[in-house]
C-alpha cells in the first residue's frame, strides 16, 4: 500500500515510467524463433503480410500481428484404407474417416469402406495406399486451406477411385501398379493446385492390392486355373514350334528327292531316246550289220542272267556238255548201253 501510495503521489512521471515498462515488455513479446526446417508466417489483423526465415525474428506483438510457424521440409503422410503408427491423422476424429461421422464409432467399417473399390471390369479390390506430401507454398498452405491432411486424403481417394474404375483387376493386381501410382500422383496434384493449397505430392505407394477377403480363395482358384491354361497353351505352342518345322523339313526333303528322281528319269529317257536314234541312224546305213549286232547284244544280255549249256548234236552215244557258268560243274548223264 505504501509503494502504491508513493507511486500515485509521483504524478505524471510515475505513470510515464509505468507506460514505458509496459511498452518494453509488450515489445519483447514479439520476439520468436524459427527453426532451420521451419518458416514463420506473419499476419497483421488476420491478413498475411510476410514470411520470416529461420532464426530469431520479431513482429509487432498481439493484437496487431501474430505469427504461425510451419515445418516446411517435413514429409507428411496420409493413408487410405488402413492406419499405421506413422499416420498423420487421428483415427478417433470422426472427420478423418471417409465414411464421416457415421463411421466414427466403427473405425473398422470406415476403413473397409475406404479400401474397397470397383475396377473397370466390375470387380472389387481391397486396396491400401500411402500418400506422401510436403508444404510447397507456406502462405497458401496456411491461409487457403483448412484441415490440409483431410484435403489431401479426400483428393487422393477421389482420384484413386477414378483410376481404379478405369483399370482391369488383373492389371491392378500385377503389372499396372506403377501406372496407377503415377496417375494418382498427377491427378491429386492437379486438384490441390486448383484449390491453391500450396501442397506438393511427393509419392503415392500402393501398399496392398488384393481381392476382398471373402472371395480371395475363389479368386486364387481362378488365378491358378488361368495359370494352368497359360502353361498348357505355352506347351502346345512349344510342341507346334517343334513339330511344324520338322514336318516342313520332311516335306522339303521329299520334294527334293522327287525333283531329283524326276530329273534322273528325264535324263534316262533322254539318253535312251538318243541311243535309239543313234541305233536307228546306224540301221539305216547298214541294216544287216545292225540287226546282227542287236541280236548279239540281246543274246548277251539274256545269257548273262541265266544258266547256259552248249550241246554238240554231232556226237552219238555220249552227251558232251560244256558249262559256260564258272564255278558250277553240271551233272553229265550216263551214256546209253
Amino acid at each position: 500500500r505504501d509503494f502504491l501510495h508513493r507511486f500515485l503521489e509521483g504524478g505524471p512521471r510515475a505513470l510515464a515510467l509505468a507506460g514505458i515498462i509496459v511498452a518494453v515488455v509488450w515489445m519483447f513479446t514479439g520476439i520468436y524463433r524459427v527453426q532451420p526446417d521451419e518458416l514463420g508466417l506473419v499476419s497483421r489483423f488476420g491478413a498475411y503480410t510476410r514470411s520470416t526465415p529461420p532464426g530469431l525474428n520479431w513482429h509487432i506483438p498481439w493484437p496487431i500481428e501474430s505469427v504461425q510457424v510451419l515445418a516446411v521440409t517435413r514429409i507428411n503422410r496420409v493413408e487410405i484404407g488402413f492406419r499405421s503408427a506413422m499416420a498423420e491423422e487421428d483415427v478417433a476424429n470422426p472427420h478423418t474417416a471417409s465414411g464421416g461421422a457415421a463411421d466414427a464409432d466403427r473405425p473398422e467399417a470406415g476403413l473397409r469402406q475406404e479400401s474397397l473399390m470397383l475396377t473397370g471390369d466390375e470387380n472389387i479390390v481391397d486396396i491400401n495406399v500411402s500418400v506422401f506430401w510436403r508444404v510447397l507454398d507456406a502462405a497458401a498452405y496456411a491461409f487457403n486451406t483448412r484441415n490440409q491432411a483431410i484435403t489431401v486424403k479426400s483428393a487422393a481417394e477421389s482420384v484413386l477411385r477414378q483410376v481404379i474404375g478405369h483399370t482391369d483387376i488383373q492389371s491392378a493386381l500385377t503389372g499396372g501398379r506403377a501406372a496407377i501410382e503415377e496417375a494418382v500422383t498427377t491427378g491429386t496434384q492437379k486438384i490441390l493446385d486448383q484449390y491453391g493449397t500450396g501442397i506438393e505430392i511427393t509419392q503415392v505407394q500402393l501398399q496392398k492390392v488384393d481381392p476382398p477377403a471373402d472371395v480371395i480363395e475363389s479368386f486364387r482358384d481362378v488365378q491358378r486355373a488361368n495359370t494352368d491354361a497359360d502353361r498348357a497353351q505355352k506347351d502346345a505352342q512349344a510342341y507346334s514350334n517343334d513339330i511344324v518345322p520338322r514336318a516342313r523339313g520332311d516335306a522339303a526333303a521329299i520334294l527334293a528327292q522327287a525333283s531329283g528322281d524326276k530329273q534322273a528319269a528325264i535324263a534316262t529317257a533322254n539318253g535312251q531316246s538318243q541311243r535309239f536314234l543313234s541305233v536307228y541312224a546306224a540301221y539305216t546305213q547298214a541294216r544287216e550289220v545292225t540287226l546282227k549286232r542287236l541280236y548279239i547284244e540281246t543274246m548277251q544280255e539274256l545269257l548273262s542272267h541265266s544258266d547256259t549249256t552248249v550241246i554238240d548234236d554231232r556226237l552219238r552215244g555220249l552227251v558232251p556238255l560244256l558249262s559256260l557258268n564258272p564255278g558250277r560243274t553240271p551233272e553229265l548223264p550216263e551214256a546209253p548201253k
